[in-house]
């Protein structure tokens, strides 16, 4: 069996080191925060979403953009800067904005989303972990009518993936969210994806960093990361604060950080960050919260019941590694919640928080080989992060194993981009 070093402890890194831990590897995780999914993992949206395994490029987005931006609460905010990774990363998405490449592209993240839905199923029937999740589906809600005609295509295509979906009346969404009943009336229609799931990410990611530790995976936090060696050929350890680590595989989980970390080695890579926010709202009537998760179409915004708390999770802002937290974005989340569950919970008393979700510009991840033998890359997950985490944790551990994964692992690797 490998010596193994993953690089990176949000949900991605850390579910490799359980999977790889589980198939008889020694594991050693580096990250440079106190504990495990304290950055883009910590305070996400909460879905696990393979039926919205979509990617942000597509046929229309270029007018949508324009559309948004010009909106008092905007689902999209772009801080242009003298940042070439910026411009090439838009300008390849741009190029991804067509039927031929949506559908391409579509068709490589559902069964990765799929797989990992299955994975985190299995995962918790054999080990019991619980991180307040919910089996009770995602509704989709639609303010007007062109927006409901719009689901047409979308319809088609989780029919061709055998995804199952309802079509909702008012009537109907509010049987699914009682607490719509209040709000009923902004609305004209609705989709629901009965298979969709949600749950608390760092909590689960938390309580897998125990179950990994109790496997023998060792954890290295507050050790930042200063460089990975390389003699030309391969991998021969990783700069850190705490000496040079050494191993037989590295695996490259660092989020939006990845491109900077491995590109001394001659990989470029095509992820840039996209800032998302979060508030986290206190329910203070248990009638008047959402049930799961419901998403305003309208504002990209989703509203998820998490325990006794309700998070409320969107937008993206193009600005660079920039971690400030503005006050516009928190005002259009708390304009959503209130505008959905006016009743559900204390926003007053909400907390604020943003993350860097790393993308790539055809929005499907790079999970595996690259051309230096020994180093594996798990990043560019975009929103689906936690979505896409246990099936990506499993695929990296077959592949350390010598094993064929599960899925097919065409036009997932940075192959795709050469």
């Amino acid at each position: 069996m490998a010596s193994v070093l993953v690089l990176g402890s949000g949900v991605i890194g850390t579910s490799i080191a359980y999977y790889a831990a589980k198939a008889g590897h020694q594991v050693t995780v580096v990250d440079r925060q106190p504990g495990p999914a304290l950055e883009t993992s910590f305070a996400n949206a909460g879905e696990v979403s393979p039926g919205y395994s979509s990617p942000w490029a597509g046929p229309g987005v270029p007018v949508k953009a324009i559309q948004w931006m010009l909106m008092k609460h905007s689902p999209l905010v772009i801080w242009p800067l003298l940042d070439p990774a910026m411009w090439r990363w838009g300008l390849r998405m741009l190029a991804n904005c067509t039927e031929k490449a949506y559908a391409l592209n579509k068709s490589r993240m559902v069964p990765i989303a799929e797989y990992s839905r299955d994975c985190l199923k299995a995962l918790r029937a054999e080990t019991g972990i619980a991180y307040d999740d919910r089996a009770m589906g995602t509704l989709q809600l639609f303010r007007t009518q062109k927006q409901v005609d719009g689901t047409a295509k979308d319809i088609e295509v989780l029919k061709q993936y055998g995804v199952p979906y309802e079509v909702l009346d008012p009537a109907g969404f509010v049987k699914v969210e009682p607490a719509l009943r209040l709000t009923r009336d902004k609305f004209v229609g609705a989709l629901r994806l009965p298979g969709d799931e949600t749950g608390d990410c760092q909590l689960f990611t938390t309580r897998l960093a125990d179950m990994a530790k109790a496997l023998g995976v060792r954890f290295h936090f507050g050790t930042r990361i200063d460089g990975i060696e390389h003699d030309g050929r391969q991998v021969t350890g990783v700069r850190t604060s705490a000496g040079t680590l050494v191993a037989d595989r590295y695996v490259a989980a660092l989020g939006s950080f990845t491109p900077q970390m491995v590109r001394p080695l001659g990989l470029r890579l095509p992820v840039y960050p996209i800032k998302g926010y979060s508030i986290t709202v206190p329910i203070t009537d248990p009638a008047g919260a959402p049930e799961s998760t419901v998403m305003d179409e309208t504002h990209k915004v989703a509203v998820t019941r998490l325990g006794d708390r309700i998070r409320v999770g969107g937008t993206a802002e193009i600005a660079g590694y920039s971690l400030a937290l503005r006050e516009p974005r928190r005002e259009t989340l708390t304009h959503v919640v209130t505008d959905l569950f006016p009743t559900g919970g204390d926003v007053s008393k909400a907390s604020f928080w943003c993350g860097l979700r790393p993308m790539t510009p055809d929005g499907t991840p790079l999970v595996g080989p690259t051309s230096v033998p020994n180093l594996l890359l798990a990043t560019g997950h975009g929103t689906l992060g936690w979505t896409m985490a246990a099936g990506t944790g499993r695929v990296i551990a077959d592949l350390i194993s010598g094993r064929q994964p599960e899925i097919s692992l065409d036009g997932l690797t940075l192959s795709r981009y050469r």
